[in-house]
């Protein structure tokens, strides 16, 4: 009797293997005599993260599918003649996983076949934190504001985060503490629109988020996580292929995306140049959107290389320039003001990966990346005039060792990091009323710079390099309905301040499987590092010295910022509904020394980190999803944060009396706490190539700045804005706002192929006033996009 076998084994199979973040696929297909079955159709995909690859498999039956991110997966192989099969495949490792398919005619009665439900896959078992996968196709179609710079759109769309201005994004309650990690390369500056160039969308497949129980790997700014794999030229299945996208949208945004791939032999690349224009660059500071315009441009380059049997090869190349102008105030465009900044970055990283046996794979890495940001004053501006030009560059290189034994996924890895820092900034005041030396407010030590009673420039030169080294060891092993993730890192950091600690990773699920039923728990030690973006100007005695003498009183001999130190908490539930929906839900806690934040210097998009005594977040959210079935699909997503914390603080640059008295007089509810928020998307695709998407997103609002009704009415550039904040409130916030995006667009297919896409694109659809933030003492004023409208349209070669 000829029967089935479908096996699966853990071999070295001279596949692709790439890099720290992906798994690969690979295995052979043939019928019940041992005969190759060439032409079969392996689909491998996921319904409720939306992942899906499809592809043939070769003329002796083999099939390779490369660049999947961890996760578990329905794997289906067709062949006109046989019988389908259908299996569950977990992909949580580098080392390649082969499954040998023998497909059973399908005239045979004999055969057996195994299905698996697509419900099997509404919850994992495997994680043991929140952990949510985006992929390209969901980005591609989500309603997001026109014109928007970076990966930071999409993200918070995810429940957890905080939605700030200028794509800025608060996760589980903390500032910006933000990994980006591309193809393995870690990058943690502050990826937003007015302090560096963000994250490209177009250059990603995949996008992995983690924020709970974040895996011993990942270091330096943990509050999140975001694991990117790049789109790859391999498995294209051609030489060249490709697209070139045109967009046009209100505030005179014109954008355009050419993006081309292809393989040859061992060989593989992918290519990405992204280009737009804008009149409203940045998020306005008044209802008025006055010298806002700017303009961007990114490259991307991806090569892959199969060495031999055993080795493979990736390099990566990046760069962006964006340069713009700063928004202005009413009265700092009266006198002409005309700040304008200057944004570049590049980076170049290499991977290699070998496979040491059939278990065992081999990965070392290194990239460099360099970035400056540069600040033009200019003759008009009010109330202070200013000037930057400051250098950062980080040198990475890693090593990692990943192996399988048993129940057991072994991984362990060490990295160095080098950061050389050059800061050049200068400032003055310009306008008498800033500092008038009658007013109750009145700061002596701002006198010697004040330019309009006789002052000087303030200038600050300075230069440094920082080290961080660290290492880690992680296991995930399974023991029946139980999963435990068991994690230890290491970090030594040396800068201007030094320190190092052992952070445990620990976490565990339970699965029950009759009522599809995870419950999960973990534990977290976390060490996030200093922002490095003008730390050494912020540690100066320098700046220490502008402080008010009552300040300093209180504050004594100022002290370098220290790594934060945190103790991270969470509960987790994952429950299959009807079969049809999952839910994803958890409560957490986290506590802090050594609170990392930033300032913003007056609106200039210049930030200055700071550090306050700690901070104290609780937080829950959670993530409906229904899967697409008949075309439709939708999630929401919805999250509740309470962060309080307590000064003193250190570092920063605050030139206002108010700011540094906020900062000093007890535990307050910082401003990127939020009561709730809630965000919902409604996907519809026809068969005939009809789609769209409709996205609705609640604030409840963050907190504003401690100012009184009165004084803001006093206030030719603000009080219009008294209708859209409650100062009353304690604390006071910006009132609630319900944004609505929509997209709509036709695809046409010929032959199975993507010919053409035209869209078109309603952002903040009923034209809603609202704002992001109002006088913050970090992040000042800030206005949502109002109603804006734009037409895309893609060609597909």
């Amino acid at each position: 009797m000829s029967r089935v076998v479908f096996a699966a084994a853990l071999a070295w199979s001279g596949s692709y293997a790439f890099g720290q973040v992906t798994a690969t696929l690979t295995g052979q297909v043939s019928d019940p005599a041992g005969a190759a079955v060439p032409g079969a159709e392996i689909v491998v995909e996921n319904s409720v993260t939306r992942y899906r690859r499809q592809l043939s498999s070769a003329v002796d039956g083999r099939f390779t599918v490369t660049n999947i991110p961890f996760h578990t997966y329905q794997v289906t192989i067709t062949k006109p003649g046989f019988a389908p099969e259908v299996r569950m495949v977990s992909l949580r490792s580098s080392v390649p996983v082969n499954l040998l398919a023998v497909l059973q005619l399908q005239s045979t009665q004999e055969s057996i076949t195994v299905s698996a439900s697509e419900s099997a896959l509404l919850v994992d078992p495997e994680e043991t934190g929140t952990h949510i996968q985006m992929n390209q196709s969901d980005m591609d179609r989500l309603a997001t504001a026109t014109g928007n710079r970076g990966l930071e759109a999409a993200l918070v769309s995810m429940p957890g985060f905080s939605q700030n201005a200028n794509g800025a994004i608060h996760p589980r309650g903390a500032h910006n503490q933000m990994t980006y990690v591309i193809d393995g390369m870690p990058i943690s500056d502050q990826l937003t629109g007015a302090f560096a160039n963000a994250v490209d969308p177009n250059i990603a497949q995949t996008v992995e988020l983690f924020t709970g129980n974040v895996p011993a790997e990942y270091g330096n700014k943990v509050s999140g996580v975001a694991s990117i794999t790049t789109k790859s030229g391999v498995g294209s299945g051609r030489r060249f292929t490709g697209s070139t996208t045109a967009a046009a949208a209100g505030f005179g945004v014109l954008s355009q995306v050419t993006a081309a791939a292809g393989e040859a032999g061992q060989f593989g690349y992918s290519v990405v140049v992204n280009t737009m224009k804008s009149n409203r660059y940045l998020d306005q500071v008044s209802l008025d959107n006055l010298h806002n315009g700017g303009n961007s441009e990114r490259a991307f380059l991806r090569l892959d290389y199969q060495a031999g049997a055993r080795d493979t090869l990736r390099m990566n190349v990046i760069a962006g320039r964006s340069s713009f102008q700063l928004a202005n105030l009413r009265s700092q465009h009266a006198h002409r003001m005309d700040q304008r900044q200057l944004l570049r970055d590049a980076s170049i990283s290499a991977n290699w990966v070998r496979a040491i046996d059939a278990r065992t794979t081999l990965e070392t890495s290194a990239s460099y990346r360099p970035t400056n940001a540069q600040l033009a004053n200019s003759r008009g501006d009010t109330p202070v005039t200013a000037a930057q030009d400051r250098h950062l560059s980080t040198v990475t290189a890693g090593l990692r060792v990943s192996t399988v034994r048993g129940r057991h996924q072994l991984r362990a890895g060490a990295d160095w990091q080098h950061f050389p820092v050059s800061e050049n900034f200068a400032f003055g005041v310009t306008s008498p009323a800033f500092n008038d030396p009658s007013s109750p407010s009145f700061n002596p030590r701002l006198l010697p710079y004040d330019l309009t009673r006789g002052g000087t420039l303030f200038r600050f030169v300075g230069r440094g390099a920082g080290n961080l080294y660290s290492g880690f060891l992680q296991d995930n092993p399974r023991l029946g309905p139980f999963q435990l993730a068991l994690g230890l890192r290491y970090d030594n950091y040396r800068f201007l301040s030094a320190g190092n600690q052992l952070q445990p990773r620990l976490g565990l699920s339970y699965n029950l499987k009759r009522t599809g039923t995870v419950l999960r728990a973990s534990y977290s030690r976390l060490y996030q590092t200093p922002p490095n973006e003008n730390l050494l100007l912020s540690n100066s005695r320098q700046a220490y010295q502008l402080a008010p003498d009552s300040v300093r009183e209180a504050l004594g001999e100022p002290a370098p910022i220290r790594c934060e130190r945190q103790n991270f908490y969470e509960l987790g539930l994952q429950q299959a509904l009807f079969g049809r929906v999952s839910l994803n839900a958890s409560y957490y806690h986290k506590d802090a020394t050594d609170q990392q934040d930033n300032n913003n210097f007056l609106n200039t998009g210049i930030i200055f980190p700071i550090s306050l005594r700690r901070i104290r977040v609780n937080g829950a959210e959670g993530r409906i999803n229904l899967p697409p079935a008949r075309g439709v699909g939708a999630t929401l997503s919805f999250t509740h944060a309470r962060a309080v914390s307590t000064p003193p603080f250190t570092g920063g640059l605050y030139l206002g009396q108010d700011a540094v008295d906020a900062l000093t007089s007890g535990p307050f509810v910082i401003d990127h706490d939020q009561v709730f928020s809630f965000q919902g998307i409604l996907n519809y695709s026809h068969k005939r190539g009809w789609y769209s998407s409709f996205s609705a997103r609640y604030d409840s609002g963050l907190v504003a700045g401690m100012v009184t009704p009165a004084s803001v009415a006093q206030d030719p550039d603000f009080r219009d804005l008294l209708p859209y904040v409650n100062l009353l409130s304690r604390p006071p916030r910006v009132n609630p706002r319900t944004i609505c995006d929509l997209v709509a667009g036709y695809e046409r297919l010929e032959d199975g192929r993507k010919r053409w896409d035209v869209s078109v694109q309603f952002t903040n659809l009923t034209n809603r006033t609202a704002l992001y933030n109002f006088q913050s003492v970090f992040v000042g004023t800030r206005l949502v996009q109002p109603f804006t409208a734009g037409v895309r349209v893609r060609y597909y070669f």
